[in-house]
């Protein structure tokens, strides 16, 4: 082990923010390099991604890091969802049957500013702000910066680089335009993008509807979410096509015909949000992608982690968790094989990627249940045995959402295989009507469990594994 290796990071979001701090924890020296201002003191949000939900996997890797007890209050607990109808009924789905598991809507900002802060404290750690990448030489490990203050362009290296600048990652960029190995990379959008409205605080500063849930508005062909804030607003967020359907983005273009969405398709959303058109105009549409690539290193040089090595959809609320996820896995290698980087590398990849690859997968099928299935009563039905039998066998049952959002300690790739598995055989049942919903809990658990098995038995022959 070489702790004298300086090393060099291209990113200060979150992921690059947590892996400073754990490296700079274990004794290296480390400099991070960050396009924005300091979001401590600059207003960056423009709009976007201005809360998260932050659940089990991410906050093992906040644990690692000693500052979990730090970022705790921060945190507004959500049990579960809640389903809005065209009519403005609600009706509750909770995330779990277990007492005590929830997830955390969390300011991206606040954590960010957190994680900053704590890396401040070590002077083995420096972050440089308003330094841009343009570019890196992946063999000399060089990254080229331009300083947006002094207007100077600089380079800069490292004995060991770090890409996590997200989904436009320069490094991935440089790998697939030097080639210089063989480098696969797939980029997919959705055909809907995103935009991020409001409901502010009443005047006392409290929550106009249930800070306790994650407020969901299924439309099929579209759809509004809402998570809360610690000021008592909430961060609503519209999903809609760009240029499919009745209404869409591109015909979405005066303050009449976006209260006339509104007013059809979410009327008690819209009631909440007083200055609508001017937030729709003035917040920018993103567009929603996955990116997927291998290998995610180069020699013993340079490796990619979080977004920029696997970006996904925001529909399993896993972005975050997963980014830090990586942290934990990086770490845990990183104990076994400290000193040799190219074998850390190769072993973090092939442990990390197929993972990665399907928490992707799984953020895009819960897309389509989030947006088309949530009020289906074969899935509420599907939902209400899940919550009996974890309740009742909080130890033998967990649903497919509980495994990956609770059970830290089961590979995405894992939680993905018997959570479709789970999935395909209780709403089987039901369709099929070989499952009697008065029968005594412990008789479902059985049946869910031989068919479960025969399925996942089934997939194993025909090598879906």
């Amino acid at each position: 082990m070489n702790k004298k290796d300086n090393i060099l990071i291209i990113g200060a979001g979150l992921c690059g923010s947590l892996l400073a701090l754990r490296l700079a924890q274990r004794g290296y020296t480390v400099n991070v390099y960050e396009s924005r201002p300091d979001l401590r003191t600059t207003d960056i949000s423009a709009g976007r991604s201005i809360n998260l939900a932050l659940s089990d996997r991410g906050l093992k890797a906040l644990r690692l890091a000693g500052i979990e007890d730090k970022v705790k209050p921060l945190c507004i607990p959500m049990y579960g969802r809640l389903v809005h109808d065209v009519e403005g009924n609600t009706f509750p789905s909770n995330y779990s049957g277990r007492d005590g598991e929830f997830i955390n809507s969390i300011s991206r900002g606040e954590l960010n500013g957190l994680l900053l802060t704590e890396a401040d404290k070590y002077d083995n750690l420096t972050i440089h702000f308003n330094k841009k990448c343009n570019g890196i030489d992946i063999e000399n490990n060089t990254a080229q910066l331009y300083d947006y203050e002094t207007k100077a362009e600089l380079k800069v290296k490292g004995d060991v680089l770090f890409g996590t600048d997200g989904a436009g990652s320069s490094l991935r960029k440089g790998y697939y335009l030097e080639r210089k190995f063989l480098f696969s990379f797939s980029q997919n959008y959705l055909t809907h993008g995103y935009k991020e409205l409001e409901i502010p605080a009443s005047k006392e500063g409290k929550h106009l509807i249930s800070k306790d849930y994650l407020h969901i508005w299924p439309r099929g062909e579209y759809m509004v979410i809402a998570l809360p804030n610690l000021d008592g607003s909430f961060t609503v967020t519209l999903f809609l096509s760009y240029d499919e359907g009745e209404y869409n983005f591109n015909n979405l273009t005066t303050e009449e015909t976006i209260k006339a969405f509104f007013k059809t398709q979410f009327p008690d959303a819209l009631a909440l949000i007083p200055n609508i058109a001017e937030e729709f105009f003035n917040n920018p549409t993103g567009p929603l992608g996955t990116i997927k690539c291998s290998p995610w290193h180069y020699q013993n040089k340079n490796i990619l982690l979080g977004d920029s090595a696997h970006a996904i959809v925001p529909f399993y609320g896993q972005g975050m968790n997963a980014s830090f996820e990586d942290v934990t896995v990086f770490d845990a290698i990183l104990d076994k094989h400290e000193g040799d980087w190219e074998t850390i590398f190769k072993v973090y990849g092939k442990t990390r990627k197929v993972d990665t690859d399907a928490i992707a997968d799984l953020a895009i099928d819960n897309y389509y249940e989030m947006r088309d299935h949530v009020a289906n009563p074969i899935f509420k039905e599907k939902r209400i045995l899940e919550m009996a039998l974890e309740k009742q066998f909080p130890k033998e049952y967990f649903s497919k959402y509980s495994m990956v959002t609770f059970k830290e300690d089961i590979p995405y790739s894992q939680a993905m295989r018997k959570g479709r598995a789970q999935d395909k055989a209780i709403l089987n049942m039901i369709a099929d009507k070989n499952i009697n919903m008065q029968d005594d809990l412990k008789t479902l658990l059985k049946k869910v469990q031989q068919e479960t098995e025969a399925i996942l038995q089934d997939d194993n022959i025909a090598g879906l594994k």
